[in-house]
C-alpha cells in the first residue's frame, strides 16, 4: 500500500501517487545501479559458495583422522554468519592499516585501499559471504551421506577413477539439494545488508550499494519510506 503513496515517515504524510514510484524504480540510475550491483553479488557469491561447500563435504565424507574437528571448525563461521561482529572482524582485517595490507606491505607489495576501492569493494564483501559456506557444507554432507556405498563401488569395478566417481556418482545423488541450496543461497544474497552497510555503507560512491541498503538509505536517510516500499517489494518478487 505505501508504495504507491509518497510516505513520509517522520512526518505522517501521505498522498497516493499511483504507479510513480514503479516508473522512478526502473528509470532512475541509482536503483538500476542498485539491482545491477546486486545481481553481481549474487552472481559471484552463489557459484562460488556452493562449489567450495560440495568440495569440502565431498572431502569430509571420507574416513579422516580428527574430521569430526575439521566440520566443527568450518562451520563455526556460519553461525556468526550476518553478525555485525564478523563485519566489524571483517573490516579491520581489510581496512588501509588493517592486517592483510599489514602483510601485504612486509612481502614488499603496495597497500590497498580494499573498501574505498570501487575494484575492490564488492569482492571484498562476497569474499565474506563466500567464506560463511558451513551451512551449505553440513547440508551437502548429509546428503552425501544417503549416497548408496553400493553405486561408488559398482563404480570402481567398472573403472571409474576417483573425478569420475563424483562427477557421474556424486552430483547426481546431491541434485535436489543442490538446487533447495541454489533457492535458499539466491534469496539470502538479494537480502544482503549488513555486510554492505558496515563493510563500506555502500561506497565508494555507490559500487557496493545493494538493493537492501538503498532501500534503507531512501526509508530512513532520505524520508522517502514510500519509494523504499516499492524497492521492498521489487526484493520480495
Amino acid at each position: 500500500v505505501y508504495s504507491f503513496t509518497d510516505y513520509d515517515l517522520f512526518k505522517g504524510v501521505q498522498n497516493v501517487v499511483g504507479f510513480q514510484n514503479y516508473i522512478d524504480a526502473f528509470t532512475k540510475a541509482k536503483n538500476v545501479k542498485a539491482l545491477k550491483v546486486t545481481f553481481t553479488y549474487a552472481f559471484m557469491t552463489v557459484p562460488l559458495k556452493l562449489i567450495f561447500a560440495l568440495f569440502i563435504a565431498y572431502i569430509l565424507n571420507f574416513k579422516i583422522k580428527g574430521v569430526g574437528l575439521f566440520r566443527t571448525a568450518y562451520y563455526v563461521p556460519s553461525i556468526l554468519g550476518g553478525s555485525v561482529a564478523i563485519a566489524v572482524l571483517w573490516k579491520a582485517l581489510f581496512k588501509n592499516d588493517g592486517v592483510v595490507n599489514t602483510i601485504l606491505t612486509m612481502l614488499g607489495f603496495e597497500s590497498i585501499n580494499f573498501l574505498a576501492d570501487k575494484n575492490w569493494a564488492l569482492f571484498i564483501i562476497c569474499l565474506l559471504r563466500v567464506w560463511q559456506f558451513g551451512s551449505a557444507m553440513v547440508l551437502f554432507l548429509a546428503a552425501l551421506k544417503g549416497v548408496p556405498e553400493d553405486l561408488y563401488e559398482a563404480a570402481e569395478i567398472d573403472g571409474a577413477g576417483r573425478l569420475r566417481r563424483f562427477i557421474n556418482v556424486t552430483l547426481p545423488q546431491v541434485k535436489e539439494m543442490t538446487f533447495v541450496m541454489c533457492v535458499t543461497t539466491v534469496t539470502g544474497a538479494f537480502l544482503v545488508f549488513n555486510d554492505v552497510y558496515i563493510l563500506t555503507g555502500g561506497g565508494p560512491g555507490n559500487a557496493s550499494t545493494t538493493l537492501a541498503v538503498y532501500m534503507y538509505k531512501n526509508g530512513f536517510a532520505l524520508d522517502k519510506m514510500g519509494y523504499a516500499s516499492t524497492i521492498a517489494v521489487g526484493m520480495l518478487i
